[in-house]
């Protein structure tokens, strides 16, 4: 169902906000083409540039001792800001990559788990497969999974001490969210799709693939009662799936969404990261993108 909310500008003139993350009581998120990663309180009248990069940011996280962890999206690495606020190559991922690095998820344990292009982003493309990288807390990298298509957003649900949790991401060219079975190790098996939104699309050019997706699945975050919101880049929404892919509730925003994050003091504020397109030739050297709030 579609709910009419209020929708709050929290923060704009922005490049492209990407990855947006809600933790110790404010919200992170990167900023790629201004090449910054922000922090800011709910409301944002308190922004702070956390880190700036050489590179363009994308997915965070945090390692448990509470250091920051920055994906490096070119230059395929996985960045960690020490206490003093210094960068320093946490994970050298560039071998393994497909293509461009995309958004990250980290467990309570500092297993990270960064998502992949697969291929030069284009109308034209030819939509080619991609992996999901695994770096371990102590910075080994391995391939958790691969013949993804373009992985995005991800989260995991279980507790930390759990034998068994699931890892869920979003295949943005996939026209649905996969789920895998996660372990302590940071191993992941089994398989499966979490939610289908139609049946497969063509691989022939990124168009087709487009054209034929009821929804194109971006960043991601979890919501209540197991359920996933998803940001929707074709439609302007994030919606509320449930597991099997029943739609719960969707808000549209009237622009381009590309991610989102649920926080605020009581966790009751989704956050979406607005843009008029997600195309790096029309975002690059404009400062119009922002960060949207609707109070659920």
């Amino acid at each position: 169902m579609t709910t009419a909310s209020a929708i709050t500008t929290v923060l704009d003139g922005r490049a492209f906000l990407e990855c947006p993350r809600w933790h110790d009581g404010r919200l992170w998120v990167s900023d790629l083409y201004a090449k910054e990663v922000l922090s800011l309180d709910a409301d944002g009248t308190d922004v702070r540039v956390e880190a700036t990069l050489t590179d363009q940011p994308s997915g965070l996280g945090w390692l448990p001792d509470g250091r920051l962890l920055i994906v490096s999206m070119i230059d395929g690495a996985l960045l960690v800001r020490d206490g003093d606020g210094a960068l320093k190559v946490h994970s050298d991922v560039s071998a393994l990559a497909t293509g461009k690095l995309n958004d990250m998820v980290v467990d309570a344990a500092g297993h990270a788990f960064i998502s992949t292009f697969g291929f030069e982003f284009r109308s034209r493309s030819y939509v080619e497969s991609a992996v999901l990288i695994h770096v371990d807390p102590s910075g080994r990298a391995d391939v958790a999974a691969n013949d993804l298509l373009f992985p995005n957003g991800s989260v995991i649900f279980g507790d930390a001490d759990d034998a068994v949790r699931t890892l869920v991401i979003a295949e943005s060219m996939g026209n649905r969210l996969t789920a895998f079975d996660l372990d302590p190790a940071g191993r992941l098996s089994n398989r499966r799709v979490w939610a289908a939104f139609g049946p497969e699309v063509p691989r022939t050019s990124v168009r087709d693939a487009m054209a034929a997706s009821q929804v194109a699945p971006d960043g991601i975050c979890a919501g209540a009662d197991g359920t996933i919101w998803v940001a929707d880049a074709l439609h302007q929404r994030v919606i509320r799936v449930a597991e099997g892919g029943e739609i719960l509730d969707e808000k549209t925003f009237g622009t381009g969404v590309f991610a989102c994050a649920v926080g605020g003091d009581t966790a009751d504020v989704l956050f979406a990261c607005a843009a008029p397109s997600s195309s790096e030739h029309q975002r690059r050297d404009t400062r119009d993108a922002s960060l949207l709030s609707i109070t659920l």
